[in-house]
């Protein structure tokens, strides 16, 4: 077991760390940070829900509220465990359903997240100044403040791992392997984290010849089975061990080609590096690994992290990120949420022990992050990496807005998630249930397809299913298009005059945030085909026999 947060002797030329700066209990960290957490967050509290929180993680969830069914049925079961739908229907009985609630329930667990990386930061350094400035920039970090408010599994299982770590360093092995299993039970995908650390405990027992590590190896795996019991359930009651097989399919058996993996790692090691500005943090501190150490006041200089720490930091970063390269069909950040305060950690660390002016850099770096927040980068990315997914909820209520305002009685034509925005009113975009007629996106063929359906539509909704940034743009040619095209699902989404025109409509409301845009369709249809509305709905059959499913709800991790 590591000897980090207990160790306190000196080496020879090294300054004893101070006895006076202890972990705080989190209960003396998080009512701090989830306060600063729901100010900085306010003006979104009250934003409806956002694409996979709609399309899974809300119905998921209400399913639970309403009737305590572990296993949705308004929506397509994608084996996740049930911890975050017990959560929030938790918060809602006591306060109430909806997602200014939701939305503070989530920013509480945003708050514990901070308060373990706290407890790392000071176990590890010994330093309240490196664990302040880590607890700071990881809440400033775009993909940290983003999440920290929307109702995704991933920030359940980040918390939960966070802690899991911070206990395993202050070798309270027990309390460990709860939160590694809590961590599991919230996201299936976070099992990864404790089997990495088992390997290397197991590696540990075999080159030290140590009984401890190998005790740890068994207690490491323990998380495994409540995870193992929910899965036999989830088989007992479905049929299906991981979910449905679009899902499965999508997420693992489509993954599994040596060219995916390496790009998929290349986007990884991307995210873990520059992403979001995090380039502005990584980068000086690879630079500074050149300089000598400085020398504090009494001549010594200053230390490293201890070895195991620093090892037991790697192994839980490469591990994921080696992991969520092979399996998870979408490259979302918010799958290596538990990593950015990791990074961030070593980051600091290492500009503190070779630069006196590294505070000064770390406010630099705020700035940074903050910006980030609001100015999205010249590359494709997923709007809920930052604020970006404040612009699309809102283009979306916009338009909804013009839908049940001026053709309350249309059948619309749309793509997942409005398809889901339209026929849910517990989701907050309408008060009633609108028909729909679902394609899968706005891109040349799904256009094409929908002009030569039978199906009925008296308006559409159109919006950017994918952020292209405008104007002067970060590309790696058509190359990398074709494999994101062949691998991640990209395609280009058509503008709304054109789709306009090959469907014989006409734009009536267009609008447009930060890269972004919406546009309602209207179609001038005769009373007598008017009078033969159908609806398409998700998971039924389309007029050439395609399958309408929840869109990236179906495919996502």
């Amino acid at each position: 077991m590591l000897k980090v947060a207990r160790h306190r002797a000196s080496t020879p030329g090294q300054a004893a760390p101070s006895s006076s700066w202890k972990s705080p209990p989190f209960w003396a960290v998080s009512p701090l940070a989830f306060a600063a957490i729901l100010f900085a967050h306010w003006p979104l509290l009250r934003l409806p829900y956002y694409w996979d929180e709609a399309g899974y993680y809300i119905p998921a969830a209400f399913d639970f509220f309403r009737t305590g069914a572990l296993i949705p049925y308004s929506t397509l079961s994608n084996a996740h465990p049930p911890l975050p739908s017990v959560y929030l229907a938790a918060f809602w009985k006591v306060f109430n359903f909806s997602p200014f609630v939701t939305r503070a329930a989530m920013c509480a667990v945003a708050a514990l997240a901070l308060a373990a990386v706290w407890r790392i930061a000071l176990a590890v350094s010994k330093r309240p100044s490196i664990a302040l400035a880590t607890i700071a920039l990881t809440a400033a970090y775009p993909v940290f403040f983003a999440q920290s408010s929307l109702a995704h599994a991933d920030l359940f299982a980040a918390a939960a791992t966070l802690w899991a770590l911070a206990f395993f360093l202050d070798r309270r092995i027990w309390l460990s392997i709860l939160c590694f299993s809590l961590a599991a039970l919230s996201k299936e995908t976070a099992i990864v984290t404790p089997l990495a650390l088992a390997a290397w405990q197991a590696w540990t027992a075999v080159r030290t010849r140590s009984r401890k590590p190998a005790r740890n190896v068994a207690l490491l795996l323990a998380p495994v089975l409540p995870l193992a019991l929910w899965y036999a359930y989830h088989y007992h009651r479905t049929g299906f061990i991981f979910g449905n097989p679009q899902y499965l399919r999508y997420n693992a058996e489509a993954t599994l080609t040596p060219l995916r993996v390496l790009v998929a790692f290349l986007h990884r090691a991307f995210q873990l590096t520059l992403h979001m500005n995090l380039f502005v943090l990584v980068l000086p501190a690879l630079a500074v690994l050149l300089l000598d150490p400085v020398h504090d006041p009494d001549g010594s200089p200053r230390p490293a992290l201890p070895r195991d720490a620093r090892t037991l930091i790697l192994v839980v970063v490469f591990a994921n990120a080696i992991f969520f390269s092979i399996l998870g069909g979408a490259l979302l950040t918010r799958y290596l949420l538990p990593l950015y305060p990791l990074v961030v950690l070593l980051c600091l660390h290492a500009l503190r022990r070779r630069l006196n002016l590294w505070p000064w850099l770390a406010a630099l770096v705020a700035v940074a992050f903050v910006a980030a927040l609001f100015v999205n980068p010249p590359y494709r990315f997923a709007p809920e990496d930052n604020l970006a997914y404040s612009d699309m909820v809102r283009l979306q209520q916009d338009a909804i807005a013009q839908i049940t305002a001026r053709y309350p009685n249309a059948t619309v034509l749309t793509a997942w998630p409005a398809s889901d925005e339209l026929t849910k009113p517990e989701l907050g975009y309408v008060s009633r249930p609108m028909p729909v007629t679902s394609i899968q996106n706005f891109s040349f063929p799904q256009i094409l397809l929908a002009s030569r359906s039978r199906q009925t539509y008296t308006t559409a909704l159109i919006f950017s299913t994918k952020y292209n940034p405008p104007g002067w743009a970060l590309s790696l040619g058509r190359l990398n298009q074709r494999l994101d095209a062949r691998y991640f699902g990209f395609h280009r989404d058509l503008d709304p005059a054109l789709i306009a025109r090959i469907l014989g409509g006409r734009v009536v409301w267009a609008e447009q945030r930060h890269g972004q845009w919406a546009a309602v369709l209207h179609f001038d249809r005769p009373p007598a085909q008017e009078a033969r509305l159908q609806s398409v709905g998700p998971g039924s059959r389309g007029p050439h026999g395609q399958v309408f499913v929840h869109g990236v709800v179906a495919r996502k991790l």
